[in-house]
């Protein structure tokens, strides 16, 4: 079993398992139902730890300011390494989202 220490501002890519009739141009592992009529495919997303949440979950935060909380130990969760972060610097919230989530928290 792998254990990732996540901290706030890490990025991370979550893969989402989707159906539909029409895959999208990032889609990969695309398999037909069985009768032609839909398709399942896995998408990688991107998006950035924005606090972590007792002792196991993260709570992460979309390019659109969306959040979501997910367990340490989802295998569909990683950490985006060298490559990805370059080569998909583009579809990762800016660090800019994750200080205007800060800032709209309620404080205790």
């Amino acid at each position: 079993m792998r254990t990732h220490t996540y901290r706030p501002g890490d990025l991370v890519i979550y893969t989402v398992s989707k159906q539909s009739p029409t895959p999208g141009p990032r889609a990969r592992a695309i398999q037909p139902s069985e009768y032609g009529e839909d398709y399942t495919y896995v998408v990688d997303k991107f998006w950035m730890v924005s606090e972590l949440v007792g002792d196991n979950q993260v709570q992460i935060i979309t390019r659109r300011g969306k959040t979501r909380t997910v367990s340490i130990d989802d295998p569909l969760l990683r950490k985006a390494g060298w490559w990805q972060r370059f080569r998909y610097r583009d579809r990762f919230p800016s660090p800019e989202s994750l200080q205007s989530t800060t800032a709209a928290a309620p404080q205790s």
